[in-house]
């Protein structure tokens, strides 16, 4: 009886269990012996060149593969199958010329889903596809449930990001996406690691929040009968480490931040963030235009993209001032207008009627000093600090500076988040002592990077959600 005769899912289910019962009671169940020597990408990568014929003569046998049975053609005699492992496809052909008969009758019975290992020879069919003969068959382990419609494809968004298992075996588009960011995350840690850059690794739950302004996660530790909180960001410990003499360090890491979720936003996120020691702001904004080309070459072979509706060059990068950028949009305004400002209104100004402006790469530098907590004060403007955001598609993507090394202008800083921290800003930054201490022991000038990695993901594979560079987004319940 075919699945389509069964009647709903339950009916497919309740026929593969029984399938499966009859598996337990020859203990054939779930096995864990058959041992797989190729992929399906390398068997077409080393053998697709070779003609018919070439390959009858070369008779290369001994090919060992395993994978999701995803296509089946099932006839008398002989049948055609197609399996994925991850690395692709490649199609089977089964006959009772070639395995016994019994084990033939077996393989009819089994399901699209279920995981098997074949071994056989290389051969080409009539329509000239690459194809295993096989010589023996093993069912290593029994899909109870249907995989989602081969013709519609797991089309339900919410079953995407809840059961993302199902939307990686059925949907080779989004399969990409996460080797895509893969090979993302790699190049961005060989262009750190070829310059000299270590990676460490630090806390995830602080004693204190701190690093960047937002609002943290609190956690418990019972032992200590303390609260502690999720990291909101590792900067405060990685410079620690250059103050221990540490002066090219970097961290791929994952931080949290307790925030509302949407396209552009998941409470749990992961950063790259870098700091090196006797450097310019000038050299490290290079340095972040360099790894974020590369990374695209890496995945798109191009610098030119698409993501959404616009189009982006990633050749050039320019950059620009904050508060001419605000003027360029707001024609009403005045240079001394800005100078009244505030720089938290600046910022706010700059935030609502620029930023989603700047599709093409652009460094805004500039910043105020009062939204700048842990920035250095430019040596010309001390109300500016030695800052620059990277923005793209509307969208940022980097933050950098030269970091604060006077412990006293740190330690006032402090005083001024715990301050509007106490008047109800619940994202402003608590007062880090040993930090402090830490500066007065002296460290030495640096520039320090975030790079927000989702985002970046999301701009070289075109997704424009950050559920769909996400393995297990975050989801309303």
């Amino acid at each position: 009886m075919s699945e389509e005769n069964i009647g709903g899912e339950e009916g497919i289910i309740e026929e593969r269990r029984k399938k499966l019962e009859i598996l337990r009671n020859k203990k054939k169940a779930y096995i864990n012996d058959f041992h797989k020597d190729h992929y399906a990408a390398d068997i077409h990568a080393e053998h697709n060149s070779f003609s018919k014929e070439e390959l009858e003569k070369k008779n290369i046998s001994g090919i060992s593969v395993a994978g999701r049975v995803v296509l089946r053609r099932v006839m008398g005699n002989a049948s055609f199958a197609t399996i994925r492992d991850s690395s692709g496809d490649i199609q089977i052909y089964v006959s009772k010329n070639t395995v016994d008969v019994d084990l033939y009758e077996d393989f009819k019975t089994w399901d699209l889903g279920d995981i098997i290992g074949v071994k056989g020879k290389l051969f080409r069919t009539k329509t000239d596809e690459l194809t295993i003969e096989a010589d023996d068959v093993v069912l290593i382990t029994k899909s109870i449930r249907p995989m989602p419609d081969k013709f519609k494809g797991l089309s339900d968004i919410e079953t995407r990001y809840r059961q993302r298992y199902l939307d990686l075996m059925s949907n080779e588009d989004s399969k990409k996406v996460f080797i895509d960011r893969t090979k993302i995350i790699e190049s961005l840690r060989e262009s750190l690691k070829s310059r000299n850059f270590i990676e460490v690794e630090t806390p995830m739950m602080h004693p204190i929040p701190g690093g960047a302004v937002a609002r943290p996660f609190v956690t418990k530790h019972n032992a200590l009968d303390r609260e502690l909180f999720l990291r909101i960001a590792p900067e405060l410990y990685l410079k620690r480490l250059l103050v221990g003499g540490f002066e090219r360090v970097f961290e791929i890491n994952r931080s949290f931040r307790n925030e509302g979720l949407s396209t552009r936003h998941n409470p749990e996120f992961t950063m790259l963030e870098y700091y090196e020691a006797f450097t310019s702001l000038d050299k490290t904004i290079e340095l972040t235009q360099n790894m974020i080309q590369k990374s695209s070459e890496e995945v798109n072979g191009t610098l030119e993209l698409e993501w959404g509706e616009d189009k982006i060059n990633l050749s050039s990068f320019r950059k620009a001032n904050l508060a001419d950028l605000v003027l360029e949009e707001n024609k009403k305004l005045t240079k001394n207008d800005i100078e009244k400002m505030s720089g938290k209104d600046l910022l706010e100004l700059f935030e609502n009627t620029v930023e989603e402006n700047l599709i093409q790469p652009t460094f805004v530098i500039g910043y105020p000093i009062e939204v700048s907590p842990l920035s250095r004060r430019n040596n010309e403007n001390p109300n500016i600090a030695d800052r620059f955001e990277l923005f793209i598609g509307g969208k940022e993507f980097a933050n950098g500076f030269c970091e604060l090394n006077d412990p006293d202008d740190q330690a006032e800083r402090f005083k001024e988040q715990v301050k509007a921290k106490d008047t109800g800003d619940k994202e402003a930054m608590s007062f880090d002592e040993d930090y402090v201490i830490a500066l007065e022991h002296g460290m030495p000038p640096a520039v320090g990077v975030g790079i927000g990695v989702d985002r970046l993901v999301m701009l070289l594979t075109n997704q424009t959600s950050i559920r769909d560079v996400l393995l297990f987004p975050q989801l309303k319940s």
